[in-house]
């Protein structure tokens, strides 16, 4: 399944993430993230909580701090359990590779009237030298700001009052084409993609009318293959014939207006002449289906996240489509979560994060390649999963870490 490696667009890429006081999160930093980040764990360990940052991150930009934060349950709900303070979220980040590192800092506390941005900052090095400088700097609803291509530290702060406490600065003054660094960064968030993909809803029978990305849930699949199938006919062919070699015996597949207005997906089968509706079709197809539209776009996010791609698929299925996710990088950065050690066979050591409760409850991370041993393994030919099944990261046993049951001893089973 090795590849030859292609020359990667330039994209923003994050670099490091640091969460303090997110639910389990009490303090998580995850240092040198990869264009393909792994987070392996078993269920409870924090893989969805570190998915709901960016989720939560990219909805206040979207829809607003407030909605958000009462989706989630406000600080009773968000806060770590026994802390105080408020919940802080740290990107660091490239534009493009030869750009300086830009560190994104946002604090957030809640008053009597609800949330607020206890803090905001953006802050870059632009030499090698010297200390990092903030060309924008706001509290509660006030702050300064550096507009132009490259803010300096000798350029002139503005000052700006925005409208409320818990109106975010990026996403109000990203809008404004003399800040274009803010902008650069509004403009990635925003375009984030979160994947929550449900076998039930890529079943669903839709309005006709193409759709160029789809959604969270993966209802509108139909709307996406026949707008692939109107623009981007060569890309569809390269998805249904990836599908093909995934799906024994699949041939076609149709997305077809009916009288009424409604699209129906279909999918025929050999040897059979007439194609079966989408609703009929096993999970997994349609499942590896979504995932290929989402891994072959065309002009695809800057960010994807996907959740626990191994349900429903064959677990043979599984090492391919992690070399599909590697290969879909060249264009965008992916984020994966996973407790299949089929999957995470098929990965590189620098590209797993493990994730595991500690003795407070609170979500802990290490990357494999730095794990104790584990370099020499994968040297020696020893697949990563396997190395986690048999309890060989130094992390221990994942499920006992969790407080789980103890593995039963070999020789009693």
């Amino acid at each position: 399944m090795a590849t030859k490696p292609q020359k990667r667009h330039a994209i923003p890429r994050i670099e490091s993430l640091r969460v303090q006081r997110y639910r389990a999160l009490a303090d998580l930093e995850l240092r040198g993230m990869t264009p393909l980040t792994v987070f392996l764990g078993p269920n409870g360990s924090g893989k969805s909580t570190i998915f709901d940052v960016f989720a939560f991150l990219s909805e206040c930009f979207t829809s607003g701090l407030r909605k958000a934060w009462d989706r989630r349950g406000r600080f009773k709900e968000l806060r770590t359990r026994g802390t105080q303070g408020p919940i802080v979220i740290e990107l660091k980040y490239r534009e493009t590779p030869d750009k300086p590192v830009i560190t994104y800092h946002l604090a957030i506390e809640e008053g009597p009237k609800g949330p607020f941005v206890a803090e905001e900052w953006l802050a870059w090095k632009r030499k090698s030298y010297g200390a990092p400088f903030r060309f924008l700097d706001f509290r509660e609803g006030s702050g300064r700001v550096v507009s132009g291509e490259a803010p300096d530290e000798q350029d002139e702060r503005v000052e700006e009052r925005l409208s409320s406490p818990e109106t975010i600065a990026v996403n109000t003054l990203g809008q404004l084409a003399k800040h274009p660094r803010v902008t650069a960064l509004r403009r990635f968030i925003t375009g984030w993609y979160l994947s929550y993909l449900s076998a039930d809803s890529t079943r669903s029978s839709v309005e006709a009318g193409p759709q160029e990305r789809l959604s969270p849930t993966g209802d509108n699949l139909p709307n996406v293959v026949q707008y692939l199938k109107e623009q981007h006919s060569d890309r569809l062919d390269k998805i249904f014939e990836v599908l093909a070699q995934r799906v024994p015996r699949l041939e076609r597949v149709t997305a077809d207006v009916m009288q009424d207005g409604r699209l129906l997906l279909q999918i025929k089968d050999a040897p059979f002449e007439q194609p079966v509706l989408a609703r009929f079709v096993s999970d997994g197809t349609l499942k590896l289906l979504a995932y290929l539209t989402i891994l072959y776009d065309p002009d695809p996010p800057q960010l994807i996240g996907i959740e626990e791609p191994e349900n429903y698929l064959h677990p043979r299925l599984l090492p391919y489509l992690a070399e599909e996710c590697r290969q879909a990088t060249v264009r965008t950065q992916l984020l994966v979560s996973s407790h299949s050690p089929f999957f995470v066979n098929a990965l590189r050591a620098e590209e797993v994060w493990v994730l595991y409760r500690d003795e407070r409850g609170y979500t802990q991370a290490r990357r494999a390649a730095n794990m104790r041993g584990i370099p020499e393994f994968i040297q020696e030919g020893a697949l990563l999963g396997d190395l986690w099944l048999e309890g060989h990261f130094e992390v221990g046993d994942p499920l006992v870490r969790a407080g789980g049951p103890k593995p039963v001893p070999a020789a009693s089973r």
